[in-house]
Formats: structure tokens, C-alpha cells, sequence
């Protein structure tokens, strides 16, 4: 038979990497996207086709997760065997010049979520997973961080996400919900937002290489981080949901790199010293900063048999790769001009 999944924050990395992946397996992939005035399905445009198809296996639903009778209504329209909440305010130094809204969506939505999950449950059974976070561990009290480690939350992100933590473990012990978190460390990929300091060094690296660009302004080059590919992450939350009972579990590569090694591999990758280029801008420190991620993933991988397949420097250049094709097409259309 086939399974239904539905999938909050469907148009964002995960979101488009767990779609592909959920379509390989044959699923029938349900997406909330929120209402704007302009298009944002670029990372899934390539695999959405006209839900009148015959063959349509994908179909988008607008919504919003701050809009609790919104979520359940969808819910309970679609009936999912499993559903992802990965919609966030996910950007931490947004998340200190919006914290009202951070925490609406990111916290309250997932509430949301779970409400819905349940309301779903009495009628058919339904698994949840939460995209929780490493930032969640904050002000770091031991190294690596696991499932047991304390979290010390570091910014209104960061208190969002401990917030739908605990009310994913509430749900799941109060009502017998099928409800899951997953403590992802950092992940990346082509598909990162641009703002997000990994694709921003990658973006930067291959335009300064073609001349499109003279700096790359930063903050905090000491900063340490778990870096893994979401490719490989997103494979992972699939896992947790087909369990035999529901649980929390880490996901992380084991080991850590400063954003001085991150830029070493993607401007080295292209024979440049980023030394030349790059300038520390204030702006970009934190108010509060965490300095050390580095998470112990052995639970998820003696019970769910998962491993990271990318290392930092492979995530590094096949990340500077696709975004040199980027720079090339961007100088190419500047030519022309």
C-alpha cells in the first residue's frame, strides 16, 4: 500500500531532499507552502509536476504553522502515515532581530503540529518527526553532545526549538503519539539558503574567483561546528520514522571544523587564499555566541543502522562546484548586458 507523507517547510533544503527521497521509496508527498506574493519552489520545481497528472505523486497545500486550526484541518484533509515538521525560523541571528515570530513559528508551530498529530491519531495511527537542533545544546557542559547532554540555549532559535523538544517528548508520553526528535548538528548542501554562513563563504569563493566580487565579510572565523551533507541527514529522519517504537536521536559526522577550515576547503578547492578576501564585520557576531557543536550520533547508529557518507571537505567542494556553475552563468549573463 502505499504511504502519504506531509511535509511543513516542504520548499526548504530538507524539505526538497526529503521529497526526492520519499518519492524514490513511493510515496505519495503532501508539502505546506505558505502564501506570497512571489514563488519559492526553486528547489523543488524540478520534481513537482501538474497535480491533475495522472501520475502526480506530489502535491503542494498552502498553509501556515502559526495557524493551528489551518494545520489540522490539512491533517485530517490528507490522513499522512507520516509527517515531518521541518517549517522554522531557522536562522539563528534572525532569530535575535525577530524573536516574537521565531518563536511563533518555530516553537508554537510545531505545537501545532502535534495537535493536529493527535487529533489525526484517534483516527488512524500517524508517526511525527520534529526537526529539533544542535543549537539546542547552546552553552555547551560536555563534548560531544548526545541524546542526554543538557541544553543551554543560546538565542530565541534556539529556546523555539528546546520548546517543541519537550512538547514532541510530552505528546508522545501524554497521548501515546508516535513522535519523534531529531537532533540534527549542522548540515548543508548547493541548496543552503545563501545567508547561511556555508553557503555564503561557497557563493562568495567562486564569484571573487571569476572577478564578481571583492570581499567576503564575516564574524566569528573561530566558531566550531558539526558539519554533515543534508542528503545524507534527511535519509536519517526517514529512519527514525520506520522504527519500532518512538525515540530521539542525534545525527551528526563526529567531527568538528572551525569556519577558517571551511573556508580553507572551499577557496582552496579553487586555488585561492581566503586570507586576501576575507574582512570581519561586526554585524555579523551574535549577541550570545556557541563556539563548540560536535555530536555523538553512535545511538543512531547502532539502532538505526545510520552513518554520515560525506565528509566537511567533499560537502565543502561539491558545494563550491555547483555554485561555480552559478558564478559562470551570472558572468555570462553580465557579458551580455
Amino acid at each position: 500500500m502505499t504511504k502519504t507523507a506531509l511535509i511543513t517547510g516542504i520548499t526548504g533544503q530538507d524539505g526538497s531532499y526529503l521529497t526526492e527521497l520519499l518519492l524514490e521509496k513511493g510515496y505519495e508527498v503532501h508539502g505546506i507552502v505558505r502564501r506570497s506574493s512571489s514563488f519559492n519552489t526553486d528547489r523543488i520545481d524540478h520534481i513537482y509536476k501538474d497535480p491533475h497528472d495522472s501520475d502526480a505523486r506530489m502535491f503542494l497545500h498552502y498553509g501556515d504553522l502559526t495557524d493551528g486550526q489551518n494545520i489540522t484541518n490539512l491533517v485530517l484533509d490528507v490522513e499522512p502515515d507520516e509527517v515531518y515538521n521541518l517549517g522554522a525560523q531557522s536562522h539563528v541571528r534572525v532569530s535575535f532581530d525577530s524573536p516574537a515570530y521565531t518563536v511563533q513559528v518555530t516553537g508554537i508551530g510545531a505545537l501545532n503540529v502535534l495537535e493536529a498529530a493527535r487529533q489525526l491519531n484517534k483516527r488512524k495511527p500517524v508517526r511525527v518527526y520534529q526537526a529539533s537542533s544542535s543549537e539546542m545544546y547552546g552553552d555547551v557542559t560536555e563534548t560531544p553532545q548526545n541524546e542526554k547532554t543538557p541544553f543551554a540555549p543560546q538565542s530565541p532559535y534556539a529556546c523555539a526549538k528546546v520548546y517543541a523538544f519537550h512538547q514532541t517528548v510530552n505528546y508522545r508520553k501524554a497521548y501515546n503519539l508516535f513522535a519523534i526528535n531529531g537532533i540534527l548538528f549542522n548540515h548543508e548542501s548547493p541548496r543552503r539558503g545563501e545567508t547561511f554562513v556555508t553557503r555564503k563563504i561557497t557563493r562568495a569563493a567562486t564569484r571573487i574567483k571569476l572577478g564578481l566580487q571583492d570581499k567576503l565579510f564575516l564574524g566569528n572565523l573561530d566558531a566550531k561546528r558539526d558539519w554533515g551533507y543534508a542528503r545524507d541527514y534527511v535519509e536519517g529522519m526517514w529512519m527514525m520514522l520506520q522504527h519500532d517504537r518512538p525515540d530521539d536521536f542525534v545525527l551528526a559526522t563526529g567531527q568538528t571544523q572551525t569556519i577558517r577550515q571551511f573556508l580553507d576547503y572551499a577557496f582552496g578547492h579553487i586555488d585561492l587564499d581566503w586570507n586576501k578576501y576575507v574582512e570581519i564585520d561586526p554585524r555579523y557576531f551574535r549577541p550570545t555566541e556557541v563556539n563548540l557543536l560536535l555530536g555523538d550520533y553512535s545511538k543512531a547508529r547502532e539502532q538505526l543502522g545510520w552513518e554520515p557518507k560525506t565528509t566537511c571537505r567533499e560537502l565543502a567542494e561539491l558545494m563550491v562546484d555547483h555554485d561555480m556553475e552559478l558564478a559562470r552563468h551570472e558572468a555570462t549573463q553580465s557579458s551580455l548586458r
